[in-house]
This record gives structure tokens, C-alpha cells and sequence, in this order.
């Protein structure tokens, strides 16, 4: 099992490239599913998650393609596939709910194991079902799996209106997919308003949809008989462009960030700027800067366009070197502190009160063994263990490889002294 072992105390320098956005290549390779012509997607990161995706859709008999050096794939999902997605293929991946709503959609039926992902808290699949339903779906879960088909006679799902009980990034996705080829109107309320939403309407589009509304609270889709294949390029990550921000700043660096997107992280730059920590729009990317002492920012994690709840760890770790007390309040996962213990093995001096947080910056961090675990968590570690004195061994840094296109060799171009150990 690989681990990271990343000596600390130097403060990161020069430029490095945002990769695509892991959130928003998910949904469009499950949106291929929805044609039998081809579909071209760019810029796609190299990632575990895009992997276990690929063999799922390999498994239904979708032919997959992998072009050239800069993250080009190519997908075509034949009539006479097998829409199932079992329990093997789909067990580390929350993701893989997204082939449920393409595959209702064009072929009448599907059998989709229930998904898994990160250990950070529930993630219910009943708004996806309760949706699914009234676009005219009937849905049983049996031994683990969701079984969904078309009414006898029906060829179609129907439009519908759906309101949410929550705002669901996935439930939103996979009734836009499915709206897309359903018969008549689909108004989506309290839909998700991301930017990889938005990047997911904007792919179907581009394949004959017709969508309005998308990167707001309200989505309407008037669907069409079938769509057609498209050239797509998958957005830049901004959580990936977020993680770098903070290392950047928390060790005293100064970088531009390739590609990323200041419009995509208002929330994230905003607590940056008001920690003393300089963030600047530039033509083709971000340019951040980091110079003094910086001040200990309180946050809540909430919906979008509100703080991401994929920054707030990285975010800890840069409060910890920050001057002065603060809170984080968690909102969106009821289980996401878990790398709090890992960052008290630093030195970090923090006390959590349910989904409060408090720490106290301006710690001096040492280095020590930790151990990701989850995703964002695994970041966060990274991050302190860049400013930490002495080395630092981050253990199950396969977290981090489901997230993050190599990002050891990113912060080693940027100065890091950091190395992958297997």
C-alpha cells in the first residue's frame, strides 16, 4: 500500500496545472449512456474514481477509449448492453448511482447495486428514487440492489415536477440526465447549482437536449425523442484548485494555479483574502500569494454557491498555522472530522463539539505517522505535514489517489519535498 512521505518547511513555488474536475467527469461518462453515438470528453483526470467508472461502464459493454497524453476518452453504449451495475464494481464509489437515470432513461431498465464512497456520513439514495418515481419509474430495492424499470406499455419516463427534500449534487445530475429523453416537461426545484452541474447540462446540450435554467435553484429540461454524441471538455477542478490555494498559503508560497477558475471558488477566495493571504483572477488561471503572518478564518460549510464542504479540511490545515482561535462548522456530512485526530498527531490543537470545530493556530506542527481517512482528509493531511518540521508519512494515500491527478508530483514541481513510497 502506498504511502507519501513529505519532509516539511519549504514553501511552495512556481506554476502548476489544474486537472479536470473529478465531479464533473463522474456524470457525463455515465451521460454516454444515453446515446449510441460516440461521445468525446477532454481534459479528464487520471484517477481511481475515473477508473472504477470505466471498468463499470466496460462491464455493461460501453466500448471505452483512452486518446493520446492530455485526459481525451471516447465512449459508445450500444443498443444490446447490460444495464446492471453490480456490487463489486460500484462499492467504493458513491458515483455510480449516476447510471441509474441514463439507464432508465434510454433502455426502460436497470439494475444498480447500492453505492459506497468515502466513510464521512449518509448519503441516501431515496431522493433518487422518490424523483425517478414520479417521472413515472418503479422502484424496488432488493438484497442491496435498486431494480428499476418502465410501467408494462411504457417506452418513456415522463416529465414531471420534482422538488427535493434536500439539495442533492447527484440526485439533481441524475434527473437531468433522465429528463433529457423523457416525454414532455421535467422542472427540477432546489436542484444542486454547482459548476459541474452546470458543466453536465452544457455536455447534453451540446448532444440535443434542451435545458434551461442550469446554475440555478430551478431547471427545466423539455425532453427529446434521442439525443446525438458531442466533443466535450470536462471543467477545471476547483476543489483541486482549492486544496493548492491553501498549501500555497499556509506554507508562504507564491504559485498560479493553470486553468483554475476564481468564479467556481467565490466562497473559498473570499476566507483566503480575509486571512491576509493574496488571490488574484488571471488571464487562463489563479495566481495566489502569501506573504506575513495570517489570520485564523471561521467558516460553515453549506451548499453552493456557500464553502464548499470538499474544502473544509484542506481550509483546517491552513488555520492551524493562522493566528489567533476559530470555528468550523460542519454541515453537510455528520461525520466529517475525522482527520481532526490525524492532525492532532502534528501538534494541532483542536476540540470538536459535534459539528463544531475549534482550533487554536499559530501551532508550531511536527512531523509524525497519519493515516487518511477519506478523500478531502487525506488533502488536509498533506497540507500540514508541508509546514510541519521534520517528516510526515501520510499512510492510505489511496483516499487521495481517488481525488487528486498525482498530486505528489505537482507540489514536488512546486518545491515540495515529497515522495511516494510503495
Amino acid at each position: 500500500m502506498d504511502k507519501l512521505l513529505i519532509r516539511g518547511g519549504r514553501s511552495l513555488q512556481g506554476e502548476v496545472t489544474i486537472s479536470g474536475a473529478k465531479n464533473a467527469a463522474l456524470p457525463q461518462m455515465c451521460a454516454a449512456l444515453l446515446t449510441a453515438d460516440p461521445v468525446h470528453l477532454g481534459n479528464v483526470p487520471r484517477l481511481h474514481d475515473v477508473a472504477t467508472m470505466r471498468r463499470l461502464l466496460d462491464h455493461m459493454g460501453v466500448v471505452t477509449q483512452t486518446h493520446g497524453e492530455r485526459g481525451g476518452m471516447s465512449f459508445t453504449a450500444p443498443d444490446g448492453l447490460n444495464p446492471e451495475a453490480p456490487y463489486e464494481l460500484v462499492k467504493t464509489m458513491r458515483a455510480s448511482v449516476l447510471v441509474l437515470g441514463p439507464l432508465l432513461a434510454r433502455f426502460g431498465r436497470a439494475k444498480v447495486s447500492l453505492p459506497g464512497g468515502c466513510a464521512i456520513g449518509s448519503r441516501p439514495v431515496d431522493q433518487h428514487i422518490k424523483g425517478l418515481q414520479a417521472m413515472g419509474a418503479e422502484i424496488t430495492v432488493e438484497h442491496g440492489y435498486m431494480l428499476a424499470s418502465l410501467p408494462l406499455g411504457h417506452k418513456r419516463l415522463r416529465g414531471a415536477h420534482i422538488t427535493t427534500d434536500m439539495v442533492t449534487v447527484t440526485g439533481t445530475e441524475n434527473f437531468l440526465m433522465a429528463a433529457c429523453l423523457a416525454e414532455g416537461q421535467t422542472v427540477l426545484e432546489n436542484a444542486a447549482m454547482e459548476p459541474e452541474i452546470t458543466d453536465l447540462a452544457e455536455m447534453l446540450i451540446a448532444m440535443g437536449a434542451r435545458i434551461q435554467g442550469h446554475g440555478t435553484s430551478r431547471i427545466v429540461i423539455d425532453g427529446v425523442e434521442q439525443l446525438h454524441g458531442c466533443e466535450h471538455r470536462v471543467v477545471a477542478d476547483r476543489i483541486e484548485a482549492g486544496t493548492f490555494l491553501c498549501a500555497v498559503a499556509a506554507t508562504g508560497g507564491e504559485a498560479f494555479l493553470q486553468h483554475a477558475r476564481a468564479d467556481h471558488l467565490g466562497a473559498v477566495i473570499d476566507k483566503l483574502t480575509e486571512a491576509g493571504v493574496q488571490v488574484l483572477a488571471e488571464a487562463g488561471g489563479i495566481r495566489v500569494r502569501s506573504e506575513g503572518p495570517l489570520k485564523a478564518q471561521s467558516f460553515r460549510t453549506t451548499e453552493y454557491p456557500g464553502f464548499p464542504t470538499d474544502m473544509q479540511a484542506q481550509f483546517m490545515a491552513l488555520n492551524l498555522v493562522a493566528q489567533g482561535s476559530c470555528t468550523v462548522t460542519e454541515t453537510i456530512f455528520e461525520n466529517r472530522f475525522m482527520h481532526v485526530n490525524e492532525l492532532r498527531r502534528l501538534g494541532a490543537q483542536i476540540a470538536t463539539d459535534g459539528r463544531t470545530a475549534t482550533i487554536q493556530g499559530g501551532q508550531r506542527l511536527s512531523g509524525a505517522t497519519v493515516m487518511a481517512t477519506d478523500l478531502r482528509a487525506s488533502a488536509s493531511l498533506v497540507i500540514a505535514a508541508l509546514v510541519a518540521h521534520g517528516e510526515t508519512t501520510v499512510e492510505r494515500i489511496y483516499h487521495l489517489d481517488r481525488g487528486y491527478d498525482r498530486m505528489e508530483d505537482k507540489l514536488r514541481a512546486l518545491g515540495a519535498d515529497i515522495e511516494r513510497i510503495s
